[in-house]
Parts: structure tokens; sequence; C-alpha cells
């Protein structure tokens, strides 16, 4: 929910940004007025679109996240409780949460229902009459003029030629409708109560809609008594937001200055096509928003193992990351990864290997992964030999973007040591007893059992001797190598001892099927979150 409504906001802020910075000052009104419906529309629909071929545009999952393990008191009652998506928020917060959201809607109700009732109310006490298909309804003593749906109503202080130079105006908010615009807005305003921008587009949708009536009346009326009937009122008007009152002080200046603006050019009709890549960029930030996710569990692998990383290193890992995020990769740019293997492959370079590199350096322009392959080159170059570390770090990422990498015998010796990203891995590791299963159903399998040895090994006891409260968030990684064996565990958490007990749980698990490539055996990198709730030793008292 709060995901949804953090999304609608800041959809409604691009599409409003647009209106103003673009569209605003056009003469195009009822394009306008389309342009702000549509996207009021589009605001709240668009984060529940989700386009499957959009969420290439961020890198595949690096590295396999098991879903949240919940452990301690709460769930007891259960053998294991899984979340999948993120940490469940204390239940009194999200509770009461709710609870203010949906007494700020059934307040917004109510005061839209006193509303239609003093609009009730002005129909019953006031006198009736009727031009053609339209209710006039006559209001005594003022000099208010505004309509709703097929009525419109008169202020019986009004004079006649005021009267009717009104009526044609109001005639166009009848038979356009411009009511129903309002009352769209009245009901998201009583949904979206707590949102600013909701607001923002009623009171443009009323700009419009005054801006259609007055163009429509000043075609059967001089310009000049229509500006008079304008500034000459007392603007006694109803302050109810779903109506369209006729006399509007803070409206009159900006009707006059339109009614005065040339019409603008039909060229300018192309600032509408603004909109294509705005809600273009919407789909694609919505349709990987899980993809980001992703990308922050390498943000807790890299915050649990730190690295020595040495200018070339470091030069590699943003490679290796561009290679990731791009996906595809062009002949050009796979021309320099085959020469940074060639260079990796000779002990001694040759004038002609030399020579392709300067060339491949020298391009221009540079896309951002030839940019990135560059630097290597570069800093091979000033470096002038490379440590054994850097040349397994290099052959790291070569054996990935080799064809026949993980089979060439130049790669044998890091073969071992070789990480496959989950997002491309042919083959996951496999619990024992879920290999008689299929592709999702097996990784399924998987994970629950991982859960459950968790939940089952993990000394829950040591909450009391550290004297622990609340929720406490354990990230664990590890690696299931080629042998199927648990290497390499890592943890962080707010305590010594609750990392050390993770290490301990996690290396308990029983030995995998290890994950496969092309038919080799492979590295297989995991990030396990345990979210460990400690209860309240009131509750035990």
């Amino acid at each position: 929910m709060l995901q949804f409504i953090i999304l609608t906001i800041a959809f409604q802020t691009f599409f409003l940004l647009v209106f103003d910075v673009f569209l605003k000052k056009e003469t195009f009104f009822n394009w306008n007025r389309l342009y702000l419906i549509s996207t009021a529309i589009l605001s709240v629909i668009l984060p529940f679109v989700k386009v499957e071929s959009f969420k290439n545009v961020l890198p595949k999952q690096y590295i396999i996240k098991l879903p949240e393990v919940f452990i301690g008191e709460e769930v007891k009652e259960t053998t294991t409780k899984v979340v999948t998506e993120t940490i469940a928020p204390n239940v009194q917060y999200v509770f009461n949460w709710e609870v203010f959201l949906y007494v700020g809607m059934f307040l917004a109700a109510i005061l839209f229902f006193f509303k239609i009732i003093k609009i009730c109310w002005l129909l019953y006490k006031n006198p009736k009459s009727k031009i053609d298909r339209f209710n006039i309804i006559k209001l005594l003593n003022c000099t208010a003029a505004f309509s709703f749906f097929n009525y419109i109503f008169l202020g019986e202080c009004l004079t006649e030629e005021e009267k009717a130079s009104i009526l044609k105006h109001e005639i166009v908010h009848v038979k356009q409708k411009h009511t129903l615009d309002l009352l769209f807005f009245e009901v998201l305003r009583i949904i979206f109560w707590y949102n600013p921008l909701v607001y923002m587009y009623q009171n443009r949708i009323m700009v419009i809609h005054e801006f259609i009536a007055d163009a429509e009346a000043i075609k059967h009326e001089n310009k000049s008594s229509y500006y008079q009937n304008l500034l000459s009122q007392v603007f006694q008007i109803k302050n109810i937001s779903f109506i369209n009152p006729f006399f509007k002080q803070s409206l009159i200046k900006k009707r006059i200055v339109m009614l005065q603006k040339s019409k603008s050019k039909q060229i300018n009709l192309f600032k509408y096509a603004l909109i294509i890549p705005v809600v273009l960029g919407m789909l694609i930030y919505n349709s990987s928003y899980a993809q980001e996710k992703n990308l922050e569990v390498i943000e807790e692998v890299v915050e649990i193992v730190k690295l020595e990383d040495t200018p070339l290193v470091n030069k590699l890992s943003r490679l290796s990351r561009q290679i990731q995020v791009q996906g595809n990769i062009s002949d050009e740019e796979n021309n320099g990864l085959e020469l940074l293997l060639k260079i990796a492959k000779q002990d001694v370079l040759d004038s002609n290997l030399i020579g392709q590199v300067q060339t491949f350096m020298n391009r221009d322009p540079k896309t951002t992964l030839i940019s990135k392959i560059s630097d290597v080159f570069q800093q091979i170059q000033i470096q002038g030999n490379i440590s054994n570390e850097e040349e397994k770090a290099l052959k790291k990422l070569l054996v990935l973007t080799s064809n026949n990498g993980l089979n060439d015998p130049f790669f044998a010796d890091i073969i071992d040591e070789v990480e496959i990203p989950y997002g491309v891995i042919a083959q996951p590791p496999v619990f024992p007893g879920c290999e008689d299963l299929k592709d999702e159903a097996q990784k399924k399998c998987t994970s629950n059992n991982i859960a459950n040895h968790v939940n089952k090994n993990f000394n829950t006891k040591l909450s009391n001797d550290l004297k622990l409260t609340g929720k406490q968030r354990i990230n664990v990684i590890f690696k299931i190598n080629t042998d199927g064996n648990i290497i390499g565990v890592r943890s962080r958490a707010p305590h010594p001892e609750l990392e050390k007990e993770a290490i301990r749980v996690v290396n308990l698990l029983p030995k995998m099927i290890p994950g496969e490539q092309k038919g080799k055996k492979v590295n297989v990198p995991y990030s396990l979150p345990i979210i460990f709730q400690v209860a309240d030793n009131k509750k035990n008292d």
C-alpha cells in the first residue's frame, strides 16, 4: 500500500510538472482537459502495471536471495514462516496507519455528502424554470452564478444582460458535462485525501473548464461587454469544489488574459507527445522495481565482504557491473572483450595486438562499456604487469564473457572459484530430496528446506543471554561450491554472537546437489536474510 501511494504521488508530480511547464499556457483547452483527466487515471493505474520485457533494463539477479526467515517467539506455533517480500512492520503500527487512512476517507466522504446536501437544499428552496432542456434555478437575494449537471443557478440580483451572458457560458459547462470531471476528482479527493496533488489537479481542471466556456461564449458576444460582466460583480460564490462558478475572483485575471491571447500554433500540439516518454519511463521504473531490490542484495554483500581492491580490480569490477546492467553486448564491445582475453592469454604482447588495442581505445564515440574496457586496457599499460590476484579477477570476468569459457583449459585454475550469476545459471543448486521436482517447484522446495533448517537449529535462547529486544536482522551470504558443500559463510548482525550463530547454523546445512552451467558444475552465491524476533519480556511475566 505504501509503495502504491509513493508511486502515485511521484507519477502525478511528473504529469503536473509537464502540464505546468509545457501545456498550461496553450489555448488547446480540450486537449488540456483530456490530458489532466487521462494522466490522473494513469497515475492510479500505472503502479499496478508491470511489463515483463522492461525488467531487463536493470541487471539480472546477481545472487540468489532466499526468502526472509523469521525465527523467535512470534513464530513458535509454526515450524517456519517465510516472507518473500520485505520485513513485516510491527502489526500495531500497520493497523494504526491503516485506521488513520480510512478515517480520513470517511471524513472526506462525509464532507462530500454535506456538499451534496447543500446543492439539494438550493434546488429545493429556490424557484425553478426551464429554458429548452436546461433547468434554471433562481438564487434569491444574491448575484452568484454556477452550474451543476443540467442545473444552472443564477442570482436574482443579476441584470437581464448579465444573465444572458452568463447563461451562454454556463450552457457550455452543461453541454460538455464538466460536472462529471469535477466529481471524478472529488472521488479522488476522498480516496487520496492526504495527497495535495489531487487538489491541484481539480483546481487546474476547473480553470480549463472556465477557459473552454469563455472561448465558446465570446463567439456570440462582444469581448468588451463580456470582460465587463466578469469585472463588475460582487463575487458572491458558493464554496463548493465540484460546481462551475461563473464569478470566482481568483480566476478572473487568468480568464481575461487567456481570452486576449492569440491561438496557439498547431505545431505546438506535438508537446502532448511528451506524455509518451514520461509514461514509458514510469513503466520501466515500475516494472524494474523488483530488480532494484535485487541490487540491494549486492550492496548487502559488499557490506559483509570487504575487499582490498587494487586499481585494476576496481576497474574490472566496474566493467563486470556494466555488463550486468547492459545485458546485451554489441559486436564492437565484444571485440574489446576478445582483445582483453588475448592479452590475458599472452605472456609477451606482439605489436599487432598492441595496435589493435590502441585502435579500440581510440575509437570515437565510445559506448559506456567500451569506455570501461578501455579503462582496463589503460590500467594494464600503466602497471606493466599484473599480480596473481588481479589475474584471477581478470579470468573470473572473462570466463563469463567467453563463448567457451567454462570448457577452456586457460580458466582451469579458477573454474572452481567462478560464481555464476543466478540470472543466467542453467541449473541452480538443489536441496537433497528436491531433485525430482521441476524448475520453480524445485527452487521453492530448496528455499523452504533451508528455512526449516534455520528455524530448527538456530539457538533462540541467545536473546536471554544477550538481553536482546525487538527484531534483529541478520544478513548471511554463502556459496554452494562445485561439490555441493557450503563454503565462504559470512554474516552481518547487530551483535557478534548473532553473527557466529548464523554462521554455525548455515554451515550445518547438508551437502547440496551443485549448480551447473553448460554441463560444468559451478559455484553459486546465496544471500539469506534472517529476522530474529525477540518476544517482549513483559509477555513472559
